[in-house]
């Protein structure tokens, strides 16, 4: 096997942690985002957070149909950087701002509109979809902003420019926590809006986090970005998008859509179970933020590698960000497992859920090793070209095993919400071992996206 030299290895360790360390910033403070919504949601009931927990799985459905723009031109513009065609880079950025600005107007009218349709596959109880169709009306109405966020993010951070991203996040996470603050507790004579409060904060802050990406992008661009860029749509470039787009967020939508169902199945355990798995996915977020942080940034430095035609350094530069990951999340995972209870106790008064609540997150520390691994060489593969392999693969694990294996362990054995999670184990560990064969067998060498460029300029 290929060695890298001490003083390579440092460098590379030097530029993905120049590349990471705002991407693990601006990922931390969304999970302090999430974070703080539950916390204070929990100042209203149980039921609220249950009910704006399930809201929020349509939501983030939604959030991986953008990704097939936004995660696509992350890893184009990431190649076209490394290759030194910032012409291609502008073009680029506005073919994807047009098409996910389109998107996400038509998504938010659908969520509105048909809002009731969604909300009645969770058979909710009554309280819980009054507060739900609220928050869905309000947030939904404001989803195209996200998609505008999601891509501008993408292509910032592409570019280099993650602080931009990074300082963004930050005022809109101080935004969002004080206009929960002001509706939830009706601070400065404002009214008490509860649920309708919450949504009002964030889809606000939405709108102007917006505005505010856009006007960095337009500073940040190596050459000026038109107006008339944006109604001049080339087919080359759409494609490229679309080609790691479309399978790049498939494999997101697979499993966005299998934890729909899963939800589906936590549901007909009862709203014990369900405010259960709410709070306990935002500890997991906790978890995986420093994975998240690594698996965008290698998505980043593969890309630009890659572009560059450094494939062997990208190759072993993947494995350097894994055990960083992998470390730190263990680390954390390991102190989520050993105090489990009190934390949920800061949430919950109920028994029940901090008992229960503590079973998981045990389960949690054995379950994330698979998904670190997931997450950091997916983005590495995906980066590289190969974007197909982990959707096929994903939707194959996700619908073959971890489905059946939720259905079967927790409503046909009646193991409850810790069945559901052992088939989520399950599956992230499979898939994980399949993404490492993947990457060790080099075979994603040879789909760089920018020799197709070279060859048509």
């Amino acid at each position: 096997m290929e060695r890298l030299t001490n003083l390579e290895t440092q460098s590379a360790k030097k530029q993905l942690l120049l590349i990471t360390w705002p991407i693990f910033i601006e990922v931390f403070l969304q999970a302090i985002m999430q974070f703080s919504d539950v916390f204070m949601l929990s100042y209203i009931s149980d039921q609220a957070v249950a009910a704006i927990g399930v809201v929020n799985q349509v939501m983030m459905f939604t959030f991986v149909l953008f990704n097939f723009t936004a995660m696509g031109s992350g890893v184009v513009v990431a190649q076209f950087v490394g290759a030194n065609q910032p012409k291609d880079v502008r073009k680029t950025i506005a073919h994807a701002i047009t098409v996910n600005l389109s998107f996400g107007v038509l998504l938010s009218l659908t969520v509105v509109s048909f809002r009731k349709q969604f909300l009645n596959l969770f058979s909710l109880e009554p309280q819980l979809l009054e507060f739900a169709e609220t928050y869905m009306i309000i947030v939904g109405a404001a989803l195209f902003a996200q998609a505008i966020i999601l891509t501008i993010s993408a292509t910032l951070q592409a570019m280099g420019h993650t602080k931009d991203v990074m300082f963004v996040v930050l005022i809109m996470n101080l935004l969002n926590i004080f206009g929960n603050y002001l509706f939830i507790f009706g601070a400065f004579g404002v009214p008490q809006l509860g649920v309708t409060g919450v949504a009002i904060a964030t889809a606000s802050m939405r709108l102007l986090a917006m505005i505010g990406l856009f006007i960095i992008l337009v500073k940040r661009m190596p050459i000026k970005l038109r107006f008339k860029a944006f109604f001049t749509l080339e087919k080359s470039y759409l494609s490229k998008i679309l080609h790691i787009g479309v399978p790049a967020a498939g494999e997101q939508l697979s499993y966005n859509i299998s934890q729909i169902i899963i939800t589906i199945f936590v549901t007909s355990l009862g709203a014990t179970a369900l405010a259960t798995r709410v709070y306990a996915q935002n500890f997991m977020g906790f978890m995986t933020v420093f994975s998240m942080s690594i698996s965008k940034g290698m998505q980043i430095f593969v890309g630009q590698l890659v572009g560059a035609g450094k494939q062997k350094e990208a190759y072993h530069h993947m494995f350097i960000g894994l055990r960083y990951a992998m470390a730190v999340s263990l680390s954390i995972g390991s102190i989520l497992a050993i105090f489990g209870q009190h934390l949920f106790g800061f949430f919950s008064d109920d028994p029940a859920i901090i008992t229960l609540g503590g079973t998981i997150l045990v389960i949690t520390l054995i379950l994330e090793p698979g998904r670190t691994s997931n997450l950091v060489i997916i983005s590495a593969l995906r980066a590289s070209g190969d974007a197909r392999f982990p959707v096929v693969i994903g939707m194959l694990i996700m619908w073959g095993v971890c489905l059946p294996l939720a259905y079967f362990f927790g409503i046909t054995l009646n193991l409850g919400l810790p069945g559901i999670w052992l088939a989520m184990l399950t599956d992230e560990w499979v898939r994980a071992t399949l993404m490492w064969s993947r990457w060790r067998s080099k075979r994603w060498m040879d789909k760089a996206l920018v020799n197709q460029v070279k060859q048509a300029h």
